[in-house]
């Protein structure tokens, strides 16, 4: 088999053609004997798993579904549970080859989704079959206890396969290092495989019932809801991204001068956070303050902004008003929660001496607090016009010094113990070759206080890395520059 496609690596053409031999021999026994091959399950199995993968590529019914729909893996599982091992590798057949792909070398991605889920229906059904004895259905009629923990050790491998061959192509197509492709891919993936499995084997005990195959689809009811939620949250989410990001954008037309600064912040600021051991919900807030925390920039003049040279105190007032700015903009912006008293609060000092309501201590709210370290210090390791990026230990250096006074000391800590550990890449925030005119920026006029952001890409070769909705590499790291 040839693999076309300019710009695929010849690693992963490799392994696509090693995994579809692999697969159809596999399946081989199967068709050539077919008188030993439970026809009456398979083509049914087979039908209704090549129902749901073309679901989403319906006109009439694509809106309605959601893209990576829950049904698909019982489906699979079912028939591992109930076929032999070279009849259960023939089930994703049809579906995996008229599913939906990503355009880009779309005749390989097909040809490797038909591969990777015919060898993990084998290799599944054959751990059944080498545990069972018998198909899941016949062991749960005699044993229903028994029959959990075959059916969850099928359910496993199949998940193990999965996350191994989705872990290799992203190496070899996608140029992904090995820990970062491999890393908690089968522990993150094993609860929802259980799940599946369990209404898998559901799915078997009801289709060898004599309510027959038409039962069993009432299995896959709840596990579609499930799904449109899933989508739904998805939705959801991605809304808001496409807010922030357009927020974002916005600001940096306009301040170009600390283009890419805003999402630098966002970085640091998740540093901290993980760092302090918040909970991922709160991490990803605190990176939507770190992005958002100057939007209110978009209601100060850009004259002000651009301005070269020094501000006259009437100017800086204007400039100081940019927080209460950004805190009004995204007032009616219900999810961003307590990202909008950072929004506001960023530029207070723990000694009373900030702005704009001259807070101090306790009274300036957390999510400030970290935001207003991870802010100075984007600020003094970024290169600017007037001067180069300090050293990631001089910054650091800077921002113990004012702990206490300016920073929250327990914030500034939790940046060092991160960058101790992770390491720092300065970055140039400003045009090539220091072009922009302006002086030093309002953030901090005798002390100026990033993270250079990097976009994670989704992993479109991984199609059923997560198999309760869409594949990731890795969590995304904030809007664009």
């Amino acid at each position: 088999m040839r693999i076309r496609g300019a710009g695929l690596p010849w690693g992963a053409r490799v392994l696509i053609v090693c995994a579809a031999v692999a697969a159809a021999g596999c399946a081989l026994p199967a068709v050539i004997r077919p008188a030993g091959t439970d026809w009456a399950a398979l083509v049914p199995l087979a039908a209704l798993y090549a129902l749901c993968e073309w679901m989403p590529r319906c006109p009439l019914m694509s809106h309605r579904v959601p893209q990576r729909i829950g049904p698909l893996f019982p489906v699979l599982l079912t028939a591992a549970f109930l076929l032999p091992p070279e009849a259960a590798a023939l089930a994703p057949l049809g579906g995996a080859l008229c599913g939906r792909v990503e355009p880009h070398h779309a005749a390989a991605r097909r040809v490797w989704h038909a591969a990777q889920l015919g060898l993990a229906a084998y290799a599944a059904a054959h751990v059944r079959e080498r545990m069972a004895g018998a198909d899941a259905a016949e062991l749960a009629a005699a044993d229903f206890p028994g029959a959990l923990f075959p059916a969850c050790a099928t359910a496993l491998t199949f998940c193990a396969v999965v996350s191994v061959l989705d872990g290799a192509v992203l190496v070899l197509a996608e140029r992904c290092s090995p820990r970062a492709a491999f890393r908690g891919q089968p522990l993150r993936n094993a609860a929802p495989y259980v799940v599946h499995g369990l209404a898998g084997l559901m799915m078997a005990v009801l289709w060898r019932s004599p309510y027959g195959p038409v039962a069993a689809l009432f299995v896959l009811l709840p596990m579609y809801i499930s799904a449109w939620v899933f989508a739904q949250y998805h939705r959801e989410r991605a809304a808001h991204q496409a807010t922030i990001r357009a927020l974002v954008q916005a600001v940096d037309i306009k301040d170009r001068y600390t283009r890419g600064h805003s999402e630098r912040v966002g970085r640091a600021s998740v540093l901290i956070a993980r760092e302090l051991g918040m909970d991922e919900e709160r991490t990803e807030a605190l990176r939507f303050a770190g992005i958002l925390h100057d939007v209110g920039k978009l209601g100060v003049p850009t004259r002000l902004l651009r301005k070269d040279g020094p501000l006259t105190p009437q100017e800086r007032r204007v400039i100081e008003l940019h927080p209460e700015y950004g805190h009004e903009m995204v007032r009616g912006i219900r999810f961003l929660g307590d990202v909008r008293c950072a929004i506001l609060h960023h530029h207070e000092r723990l000694d009373g001496r900030g702005y704009p309501y001259g807070l101090s201590g306790g009274q300036i709210p957390e999510f400030a607090r970290v935001v207003a370290v991870a802010d100075a210090f984007d600020a003094m390791t970024s290169t600017r016009s007037y001067r180069k990026a300090l050293p990631v230990s001089r910054a650091v250096a800077e921002l113990e010094d004012c702990a206490g006074t300016q920073f929250d000391p327990r914030m500034v800590a939790a940046l060092a113990r991160a960058l101790a550990r992770d390491g720092w890449s300065p970055a140039v925030t400003a045009d090539a070759g220091g072009a922009e005119p302006g002086g030093p920026p309002e953030d901090f006029p005798d002390l100026v206080v990033g993270l250079p952001g990097t976009r994670a890409e989704t992993a479109p070769w991984s199609e059923t890395a997560y198999p309760s909705g869409p594949a990731h590499r890795a969590e995304t790291a904030g809007p664009p520059a």
